[in-house]
């Protein structure tokens, strides 16, 4: 893929570097992080699986010291490489949605903010930290990313390669279409409603269906640029298949639990990517209408 061609994004709030700390470490998420999510997602009445669409696609080990970093000027792009193609992914995105979404759905396209970070910062739905992994939040209309999660997907889940990061963006950014189409908001209110297994495959069909929107950014995205080549949708597939509930669910623990899964199988995650991919359209990634997931 060449996203130099992309341009960059004004819509990125680049808190790297130096800033006041703040109390808790970047180690593991911990029961204390969880209580805490968990806490103030019910308190504002979103489930965190919801809150937090990326946050169980890896946990992070190690290192120390949890961070606020001061925000740079927004709109200045960034000047380092990682910095850089995150943006230039987010503009793609925003180049995309801003033609596919009116014109499939008739909803215009009113683009989120992706906030780079490393170590923690906050964001509007509670504090943000690495071991989350990339998410978005609702509340703040916004995408966090500690690029270094990128270096995760190459070193411990052996799925790296531009276009898999780029997967991953474009994931996050997929939940913030499924918010400017409301659909977050009727899940969120349906899962206070029912069990937790109920909630959890929800949950699932909400991740899907990011998979499936980043599916359709690729494929659109293709058709501007004509820059993917097979070896960039391999590393997409590698990466959804890395991340996929029962194969990290296996690494962790030996065995898969399909009751608890919150994003979906490694086959549902490449097959919902490359629905998306393959039709380029918005109705084709509604996994609340398929009996099969």
């Amino acid at each position: 893929m060449r996203w130099e061609d992309y341009g960059q994004s004004a819509n990125v709030e680049d808190r790297r570097g130096g800033g006041m700390g703040l109390p808790g470490g970047v180690g593991g998420l911990g029961v204390g992080g969880m209580i805490v999510l968990t806490l103030v997602g019910w308190a504002l009445g979103i489930d965190p699986r919801i809150l937090i669409g990326g946050a169980e696609m890896a946990t992070r080990g190690g290192g120390s010291g949890y961070t606020q970093q001061a925000p740079r000027e927004r709109g200045a792009p960034p000047s380092d490489e990682q910095g850089r193609f995150s943006s230039a992914i987010l503009k793609s995105t925003e180049d995309v949605w801003g033609e596919v979404l009116p014109n499939q759905t008739g909803r215009p396209y009113t683009p989120t903010t992706m906030v780079l970070y490393t170590g923690g910062t906050r964001s509007g739905c509670g504090a943000a930290q690495s071991s989350m992994g990339p998410f978005y939040c609702p509340l703040d209309k916004k995408v966090y990313l500690d690029v270094g999660f990128f270096r995760e997907m190459e070193q411990r889940f052996r799925a790296g390669g531009q276009f898999a990061d780029a997967y991953v963006v474009a994931h996050e950014v997929g939940h913030h279409v499924q918010d400017v189409l409301g659909i977050l908001p009727k899940v969120q209110a349906r899962q206070r409603e029912v069990d937790k297994v109920s909630a959890n495959q929800l949950s699932v069909r909400v991740e899907l269906m990011a998979d499936c929107l980043a599916g359709v950014w690729a494929m659109n995205s293709n058709e501007r640029y004509k820059d993917l080549t097979q070896s960039d949708v391999q590393q997409a597939m590698a990466a959804a298949t890395a991340i996929g509930d029962d194969r990290l669910q296996k690494q962790s623990q030996g065995y898969a639990v399909p009751d608890s899964f919150t994003h979906g199988s490694s086959e549902q995650r490449v097959r919902w990517f490359m629905t998306g991919f393959k039709s380029g359209q918005v109705k084709a990634c509604d996994t609340f209408r398929t009996a099969r997931l």
